[in-house]
């Protein structure tokens, strides 16, 4: 009984069609929370500099 696997290095020309395949590209996570976490410590951190000028 013949396997219906065939192992990519087992031939040459299979094993670089194998090797030069596109990588599946990884989605990057939002940076939109950490933007407004950042902004929102600004401006709390900017009250509280002026509530201690005053």
């Amino acid at each position: 009984m013949s396997d219906e696997y065939v192992d990519p290095s087992g031939n040459t020309e299979a094993f670089r069609a194998f090797q030069t395949s596109p990588q599946p590209v990884a989605d990057q996570p939002s940076r939109l929370p950490l933007i407004i976490g950042v902004a929102v410590a600004v401006v709390i951190v900017a009250a509280i500099a002026l509530w201690l000028v005053l």
